[in-house]
């Protein structure tokens, strides 16, 4: 017997039209490329997304095909979310601060009919035209006004692209389990894979997004999403905000601590997002001009560890709630939240502080567990660590015309992280797989190593990485950048980490370096770190 309920399918589609019709004046805030603040409300989107909707169809594209977008956070990306995935194409974020052969091998590899392009990043494409020959034409995403000249053919400009279609569009029929978007992984081994996403995982995450125990998105939140645009969906927060209608603000390309600070006091944002590179930038500003945040209640810092310092700043300096998260591109990405439940708030203060700098526990919806390299499932006891597998309604099943096998013979989903689960359902990385220390037969976490040095009052940030060492494989490299006007010893840092760790576990020694490299989504590029001091000799 089945029920008997409305089958409605899930579309992305359904989450606009909601908020145009019972949000239609909440506003939407941008710090747009051309300099200016931008408002408007959810009505007024919603009809310039029907006239992208309707340009798109003028243009030749149909159900299925791939529209790129090479943008930042700003309202016209926003209108591209739901104006391509609407009428049933694929909206193909796509990530600028790429290298520029991974850029073209993975326009060509989604096969990507338009691209749309922020003013600012035409030269990147300007640089990889030749090598994008399918692409059939280009908009640039600004007014005629601030139209330059570029070296691209068969180029469009955005205003004038929608300008005079009708403000009305008549949406197509969408299956929910149609693909609606599409995001590379970072290849940082081999070439990036595509992650395609359908109309349901999208809605299904978005609800979770929502959720009090997930990032806790409703009406009455003003969200400042700092985490950007092109790397996996923005963490689900644009659909988030469109399901809730919650006013929302776009950072613009200033991603710097004045930048972030300035729009969160002057729009009273409530909730905001973005990786620890970004709050250690807005942490230093803040410290420098002794602002405060009166109107932030709660930030989610994923993308990398959150050294416990930084989570003890927001509480005790700001009174700002700041919440660890982990997820990737393959699970849209949301996996955990590090939500506290009462019985653990009874815990001491130091507990405390231990669970929230883990990840979290897994929403509803994504299953995880832990293996051994038989694929046997471990014990959840907070010890006991294996590599984190994952199931759930919006983790991958497969990449996107890529054969690579990533899953276990039950078909999880084999993250490549080594965590710990522990008997509260916690889980907490402790490395990438292959940034584990292996020294002496025994295994060194990497991140608990950075977020130590991290806790220093002169570091500003850190990475540790293995170096062949003859007598016990590999030893730990500490490499730091100090605070401005620090002198620091790699003795000062090694007394940071007595009580902390086994003495065995202490990095090897520190090298000091003015900036790390990073990925284009925040996290220290370690292969980068890795080439650099390939040749490293420890002394003695």
């Amino acid at each position: 017997m089945r029920g008997l309920m409305m089958d409605n399918g899930l579309t992305i589609n359904s989450l606009i039209e909601h908020t145009n019709k019972f949000h239609p004046n909440t506003e939407i805030v941008s710090r747009s490329i051309e300099g200016p603040i931008h408002r408007y409300t959810y009505a007024e989107s919603y009809v310039r997304m029907n006239k992208l909707a309707n340009a798109l169809f003028r243009l030749g594209i149909k159900k299925g095909d791939r529209v790129g977008t090479l943008a930042w956070n700003g309202y016209r990306h926003f209108e591209l979310y739901f104006g391509i995935s609407g009428i049933g194409a694929v909206c193909h974020t796509i990530n600028p601060r790429l290298f520029e052969d991974q850029l073209a091998y993975i326009i060509n590899h989604a096969n990507d009919k338009i691209l749309f392009c922020d003013l600012s990043i035409v030269p990147i494409l300007e640089s990889i035209v030749a090598d994008i020959s399918k692409v059939q034409s280009f908009v640039i995403m600004t007014d005629k006004e601030n139209m330059s000249q570029v070296e691209l053919e068969n180029v469009l400009c955005y205003e004038e692209l929608i300008e005079n279609e009708s403000k009305i569009c008549d949406w197509p029929e969408i299956d929910e389990n149609d693909a609606s978007s599409l995001c590379y992984t970072s290849g940082t081994t081999g070439n990036p894979k595509g992650v395609l996403y359908s109309h349901r995982s999208v809605v299904l995450h978005s609800f979770a997004v929502c959720a009090s125990d997930g990032l806790g998105i409703s009406a009455r939140d003003t969200v400042l999403p700092v985490v950007p645009m092109f790397h996996v969906n923005a963490w689900g927060i644009p659909y988030a905000c469109a399901m809730t209608g919650a006013k929302i603000v776009f950072p613009g390309d200033k991603m710097d601590g004045k930048s972030i600070s300035d729009l969160l006091i002057s729009e009273k944002v409530t909730f905001s997002a973005g990786v620890p590179t970004v709050w250690l930038m807005l942490l230093q500003h803040l410290s420098e001009t002794a602002q405060k945040l009166p109107d932030l209640e709660r930030t989610i810092v994923g993308g990398s560890a959150v050294p416990p310092s930084m989570i003890e700043t927001f509480e005790k300096e700001f009174n700002v709630s700041c919440i660890h998260a982990w997820g990737m591109t393959e699970m849209s990405p949301l996996g955990t939240v590090g939500h506290m439940t009462n019985s653990i708030k009874e815990m001491g203060n130091g507990n405390l502080l231990k669970l929230k700098a883990k990840q979290g526990r897994p929403l509803f919806g994504v299953n995880m567990k832990i293996i051994d390299d038989d694929e046997n499932e471990l014990e959840h006891d907070g010890q006991v660590f294996g590599e984190l597998c994952v199931k759930g309604p919006w983790v991958t099943s497969s990449y996107f015309e890529d054969e690579t096998d990533s899953f276990t013979k039950d078909g999880w989903f084999r993250t490549g992280d080594v965590a710990t689960i522990d008997p509260h359902g916690f889980m907490e990385v402790v490395d990438r797989s292959k940034d584990v220390i292996k020294s002496g037969g025994e295994w060194i976490s990497s991140i608990e190593l950075e977020n130590i040095a991290v806790g220093h009052s002169g570091v500003l940030e850190a990475a540790v990485i293995g170096i062949y060492d003859k007598k016990w494989g590999e030893r730990p490299l500490l490499i730091c950048v100090k605070k401005e006007g620090i002198e620091l010893t790699h003795d000062d840092i090694l007394s940071t980490y007595q009580g902390k760790v086994a003495k065995w576990c202490f990095p090897e020694a520190t090298e000091f370096v003015l900036e790390l490299p990073h990925t284009a989504t925040g996290k220290v590029k370690k292969s980068v770190l890795r080439e650099q001091f390939k040749d490293y000799k420890f002394k003695g």
